[in-house]
């Protein structure tokens, strides 16, 4: 029988989640502490330290179980998507908050007061979640006293849009790797933000995507692909605009770009082999 998948599950020869027993083998079983990340954007990394390798991100005012915190570092799995890694302990709070609103916009602006002249102001990105209070004028007042102007907010619920309308959105954003906003995005992290913000469930990595979204198609030619249908190769993937054009996060043009299918089948396939599937998303799974 094959192991549990490590990214999705959290155990360790010396210390494992106890959802997990029974699976795996471990030297003890702890119960995940609840904390909530409190900066803009906090890197997982694969190991304790922060020259690791980032393999995904998380986002303020998301949540965390926590099965051990030593010496500055926390490791865990994100309550969203279940990733698990080590995460700075300086960026976490026992102090949780029910959130109500996701940002939906690229980034917005937290203010100590409802001006937009009033400092601090601290960025947080597309897919944070913030608890809202209440209203004044054009701000929405959090539970922690600071603001966000409204109309930069959705409910927590809401179906908003379509996926592809959102990753278009991301054309010129730096590519990085583990990357899911604004300031750095990679391809599997451009496709998870871009379901989420539309209030739909998609897991972290391509090949997690590729078997967990949508139908498959039997494409001959590149003919026949629509807005929205995502596209694979062996650790990659991108997402069509119409029946043409994919949008990509890539570390060739080391950027989103937007560009014809044709172009990016034969760069890549020369570099890193064929497209390995295409797949039709289905009626979205709203999960927030």
């Amino acid at each position: 029988m094959m192991p549990p998948d490590p990214r999705l599950n959290a155990y360790r020869a010396d210390i494992a989640d106890a959802r997990l027993q029974g699976e795996v083998e471990t030297a003890k079983f702890v119960d995940g502490e609840p904390r909530q990340i409190l900066a803009p954007i906090v890197n997982v990394h694969a190991e304790p330290h922060a020259e690791a390798q980032c393999t995904s991100q998380a986002l303020y005012g998301e949540r965390v179980a926590i099965f051990e915190d030593r010496e500055g570092w926390a490791w865990g799995q994100l309550e969203h998507d279940g990733y698990v890694g080590y995460l700075s302990g300086g960026a976490l709070s026992a102090d949780l908050t029910e959130p109500t609103h996701a940002v939906a916009v690229l980034s917005t602006y937290l203010y100590a007061a409802p001006g937009i002249k009033t400092q601090p102001a601290v960025a947080v990105y597309l897919n944070s979640k913030l608890s809202v209070s209440d209203t004044d004028g054009d701000f929405a007042r959090l539970a922690d006293g600071r603001f966000v102007w409204a109309r930069h907010l959705r409910l927590l619920g809401d179906e908003t849009g379509d996926p592809a309308s959102v990753a278009e959105q991301f054309q010129h954003v730096p590519y990085l790797w583990g990357g899911k906003s604004q300031a750095g995005v990679d391809c599997s992290g451009l496709v998870q933000l871009s379901y989420h913000a539309t209030g739909r469930d998609c897991p972290r990595d391509s090949d997690m995507i590729e078997a967990a979204i949508g139908e498959p198609l039997l494409i001959n030619d590149l003919a026949g692909l629509e807005r929205g249908d995502l596209v694979f190769w062996k650790g990659h993937i991108g997402m069509m605009l119409d029946a043409e054009h994919l949008v990509h996060a890539n570390g060739h043009h080391m950027s989103t770009v937007i560009e014809p299918l044709r172009d990016a089948v034969s760069r890549i396939g020369k570099l890193f082999g064929p497209v390995t599937g295409f797949r039709r998303p289905g009626k979205p799974n709203i999960t927030d």
